[in-house]
């Protein structure tokens, strides 16, 4: 079974989000390549979970959403190679609007 948990914005429900990400088995972690913020925010996530989990090592693939805007992005696909290739998990630019490599993500 495939449950999705958007957090974005949950900051108020920590403890929801904690016990999500204890039961989780592989994340997706997701950012707006026309949003510095939105891919800065990700190693706290990524150290959240690594928290919650106790551990070191969970499947995780990095996912630089909105690949259709090019002429919008800032955060550039370089960047987001090198922090997967740090963080030893796959890496993947898609655009959920136009369905551009969203069936390709996958551990």
């Amino acid at each position: 079974m495939l449950e999705i948990l958007d957090t974005a914005g949950t900051e108020q429900f920590t403890a929801m989000r904690d016990l999500y990400m204890k039961n989780g088995q592989g994340f997706v972690l997701v950012y707006s390549i026309t949003s510095q913020a939105s891919f800065n925010d990700l190693s706290d996530l990524r150290e959240q979970i690594l928290r919650v989990k106790d551990t070191d090592e969970v499947p995780m693939i990095l996912v630089g959403n909105k690949c259709d805007l090019e002429d919008e992005r800032i955060v550039t696909r370089e960047q987001g190679e090198q922090l997967a290739k740090e963080w030893r998990s796959s890496f993947l630019e898609t655009s959920a609007k136009s369905k551009i490599n969203v069936e390709n993500v996958s551990f």
